[in-house]
C-alpha cells in the first residue's frame, strides 16, 4: 500500500536471509499487490552457492531456491534472482558446468511443485570471483527452460572497476541480451540498480545514487532507447527515494 502511495509500481521481497513464510500469508501478499496495481519480484537468500564443493551445501542451494519460487509464485511475484555460485580457484568452464547441472535440478524440482509460471533468475554479479558475469547468465538462459536472468547495471558497472560506465556500454548489454535471447526478453527483463562503491575487486557496497559515480541517468537513457520493459528495482540505502530519483528522470526522456 505503501508503494502505490509513494507513486512506485513495483516492489521485490526479500527474502535475503531466508524464506518464512506460510502459503496463506504468501496469499494475503498477492492479494494486496493486485488490490493496489503493485507487480513483486523476489530477492532470494545469499546463502547459495551452487558450486559449492560439500553436497549437501549445494542440496540447500537448491532448497532454497526452489522454496523462494514457489512461495514468491504464490505470493504473485514474477521473477526470483539470486547469486548463483563462486568460482572457488576453478575454470569459469567447469564452474559453469557445476551450475548447469544444479539449475536443471531446480527447474525440474520447481515444475513438480507447481511453479512453473516464475522466472529462476541468476543475477549479474558485482565481483570477478563470483559466478555470474553477462555471457554466464545469458548461456544459462539459453541451456534452461525457465530461467531468464536478473541485469544488476550497479554490479556490471563494479565488476569491471567502474570502466563499464557509458550510454553505449549500457545499450551494448542491451543489445546482447536481444542477440542472445530474444527482443521479447528484453521486454520482460528483471533489473537491479543503485549506487555503488567498489575497488579493483569489484563490488564494495550499495550507495545513494548521488553519493556514486554509477552513470544511472546513460543506464535509463539506454533502457528507454532500446524500449526495454519488465521490472526495475533499486538497492541503494535509501530505497524509496532513489527509485523515484529514477522514475521522474525517466519520464522526462
Amino acid at each position: 500500500k505503501r508503494i502505490r502511495e509513494l507513486g512506485l509500481d513495483h516492489m521485490e521481497i526479500e527474502w535475503v536471509h531466508g524464506v518464512r513464510l506460510k502459503e496463506d500469508k504468501a496469499s494475503e501478499i498477492r492479494k494486496v499487490a493486485e488490490d493496489n496495481d503493485v507487480s513483486l519480484t523476489v530477492h532470494g537468500p545469499y546463502y547459495v552457492n551452487l558450486n559449492a564443493n560439500d553436497p549437501k551445501k549445494r542440496a540447500a542451494s537448491r532448497q532454497r531456491i526452489v522454496d523462494s519460487c514457489v512461495l514468491g509464485q504464490i505470493a504473485g511475484a514474477k521473477s526470483v534472482c539470486f547469486h548463483a555460485a563462486f568460482y572457488l580457484g576453478q575454470t569459469k568452464e567447469q564452474v559453469f558446468d557445476q551450475v548447469l547441472s544444479e539449475m536443471m535440478k531446480i527447474e525440474e524440482e520447481v515444475k513438480k511443485r507447481g511453479a512453473d509460471k516464475i522466472w529462476i533468475s541468476p543475477e549479474l554479479t558485482g565481483k570477478p570471483s563470483q559466478f555470474g558475469d553477462l555471457q554466464e547468465i545469458l548461456a544459462l538462459a539459453k541451456n534452461l527452460d525457465q530461467t531468464r536472468i536478473c541485469l544488476d547495471f550497479a554490479h556490471f558497472f563494479a565488476r569491471y572497476a567502474g570502466a563499464k560506465y557509458n550510454y553505449q556500454e549500457f545499450k551494448d548489454v542491451l543489445l546482447e541480451i536481444k542477440k542472445e535471447l530474444g527482443k521479447e526478453l528484453l521486454e520482460n527483463l528483471h533489473i537491479h540498480y543503485s549506487g555503488i562503491e567498489y575497488s579493483g575487486k569489484g563490488e564494495r557496497r550499495h550507495l545513494d545514487l548521488d553519493k556514486s559515480n554509477f552513470n544511472y541517468k546513460a543506464m535509463l537513457k539506454a533502457l528507454k532507447d532500446e524500449k526495454v520493459g519488465g521490472y526495475m528495482v533499486c538497492e541503494g540505502p535509501n530505497l524509496e527515494i532513489d527509485a523515484l530519483k529514477a522514475k521522474e528522470y525517466y519520464e522526462k526522456l
